[in-house]
């Protein structure tokens, strides 16, 4: 099986046979084409053959028991644009998880068959398994939640639901579909579930479809009803699916937590147009929509365009979240990440170049980062120890503080690799490192640079910021992801004189790698300015 945005193939265990029972038995659910067969485009194919996708070494006795264990992943989070249509995409899936073929029932010795005639319904479809294929069942008694949180989201799914099921052949299976609760064969149900209905949460559910996770956050409660639901889904088994637009970085919702979460067992189906990409260019603002929407051929972009267009009027990230796909937080962006993108040019740097470092540092919450710069404007973050570690530190990795000690380590083994001219180093937190650093390397070589100061920190940020925008420039970088990231966090925040500091997005962003990158290259231009960018050379003249 294609997928819809890489050449490869299904090369594990899955429920072929769901996916199949899906375009046999769900219809469209709208529009012109309402109650002709709903077929799978590639990119939804890929996603249920994840999502569906079966450990070689599953247990069929095991997974009767607790259906979830069969499975590569526990739950799986789908992020797409505006009108891609997740909705129906979800709708079908509470098709399959009700009445059809979702619980794995052991590997084929090649022959066997799918009836629908032993399952309740009476279509006549028959599906036969080839050799090492993974079966499945119905589940005898499903329990299914479609959650948003507002009744209007939750109508995004569930008003695809019920005409999918009345307009084709589940309509003799699920004889009628309620408003908001759908009676099922053998005593189970479809419910749906908002932010003001929580009374039923906490049950013992088989799927949860939980949509446009990405603006359940702390603030409005709904990171505690995805906390309980996963809770239920355990207790028998279950799974769930999150659909949702691309989110606000700055809110910490449950979509970003199931993005950035370091669980194996969650699958991700993010799809990201290039980052060089600008959402506000009208030439590669299309080529994002190629790239999006994917093999969504009921999309129009010349009217995706024009929706885009009037809601970036007046909120432009917004705008690119819902139509361009990615996380990006609100106004006041300090360096357009697409701008920074197109300067990444990987190289190796060599021993004993001629650099400048940029160093911040934290203790227990945000992180503590060096980056480095070639006196011909080349930046990248330099590797320490055995294995070539990034010097960037989370504190999360490191039972929560950073350590110091390493960070020392890495810094003794930058000075000995490289021919360092000057370091900038922020000093809060770090007071005791950087006088140590004074002490062994030099005064005119390490110098403490406060950020706090409003003047002086403006002008490097403008600095950077110009030499990445300005055609000509020579500066480069080495593409790291997580100084990309940084960046993008990364807001203005206004002072007097028309001065702004940098700050975070939001409280849960970090922007840590982006300070020694300003940092750096403030460096790079006053080291060049005093006209030490050139090593000086001696020579001795014998007479």
């Amino acid at each position: 099986m294609a997928t819809g945005t890489e050449p490869e193939v299904v090369t594990w265990p899955t429920l072929f046979v769901a996916i199949d029972w899906i375009e046999r038995h769900c219809v469209i659910p709208d529009k012109f084409h309402a109650g002709e067969p709903y077929l799978l485009t590639d990119e939804q194919a890929w996603f249920y053959a994840n999502h569906y996708r079966v450990r070689p070494d599953a247990d069929v006795v095991a997974s009767l028991d607790a259906p979830a264990s069969a499975f590569v992943y526990r739950r799986s989070l789908l992020v797409r644009p505006q009108k891609w249509g997740k909705g129906p995409l979800t709708a079908s899936q509470l098709c399959l998880e009700g009445v059809g073929p979702a619980v794995f029932s052991g590997f084929a010795r090649g022959g066997e068959r799918y009836r629908c005639s032993r399952h309740g319904c009476d279509c006549g479809w028959v599906y036969t398994y080839e050799p090492g294929e993974a079966m499945a069942i119905p589940w005898p008694t499903p329990l299914i939640q479609v959650t948003a949180f507002s009744d209007d989201q939750t109508d995004n799914i569930y008003s695809a639901l019920k005409p999918m099921i009345q307009l084709g052949p589940l309509a003799e299976v699920i004889p009628k579909v309620g408003e908001e609760f759908t009676r099922l064969p053998g005593g189970g149900q479809i419910v749906t579930v908002t932010s003001s209905a929580q009374s039923r949460l906490g049950q013992r559910v088989t799927f949860v479809a939980q949509d446009e996770t990405g603006i359940w956050t702390a603030a409005n409660k709904m990171v505690k009803v995805a906390e309980t639901q996963r809770r239920g889904l355990a207790g028998m088994g279950g799974r769930a699916v999150e659909t949702t637009n691309a989110w606000d970085p700055s809110e910490g919702s449950v979509a970003q937590r199931s993005y950035e979460a370091k669980a194996k067992d969650v699958y991700r189906d993010h799809l990201q147009p290039p980052a060089t990409l600008s959402f506000a260019d009208r030439v590669e603002r299309r080529k994002i929509y190629q790239v999006v929407y994917g093999d969504s051929w009921w999309v129009n972009h010349d009217v995706i365009d024009a929706e885009a267009m009037e809601l970036a009027e007046k909120d432009p990230a917004q705008a690119e979240r819902f139509f361009g796909n990615r996380a990006v937080a609100g106004t006041a962006t300090w360096l357009d990440p697409a701008a920074w993108a197109k300067r990444a040019k990987p190289t190796r740097v060599r021993p004993h170049t001629r650099i400048v470092l940029g160093f911040d540092g934290s203790d227990v919450d945000d992180w503590t980062a060096i980056r480095a710069e070639t006196m011909d404007g080349y930046q990248f973050t330099p590797v320490y120890g055995p294995d070539d570690q990034p010097c960037i530190w989370n504190p999360a990795d490191y039972g929560g503080q950073v350590p110091r000690a390493e960070v020392s380590a890495a810094m003794e083994q930058i000075m000995r690799r490289y021919d360092v001219v000057r370091l900038y180093a922020d000093p809060p937190y770090w007071e005791t490192e950087v006088d140590a650093w004074v002490d062994q390397y030099g005064e005119e070589r390490v110098i403490r640079w406060h950020t706090r100061r409003i003047v002086q920190m403006h002008a490097a940020a403008e600095r950077l910021k110009t030499d990445v925008a300005k055609t000509g420039s020579s500066f480069t970088h080495d593409g790291c992801e997580i100084t990309a990231a940084h960046i993008a966090n990364t807001r203005m925040a206004a002072r007097p004189a028309d001065r702004y500091v940098l700050r975070k997005a939001g409280p849960a962003q970090k922007i840590d790698a982006a300070i020694p990158s300003v940092l750096a290259h403030e460096a790079l231009g006053d080291v060049t300015a005093a006209g030490l960018a050139v090593k000086k050379v001696t020579y001795f003249y014998s007479s």
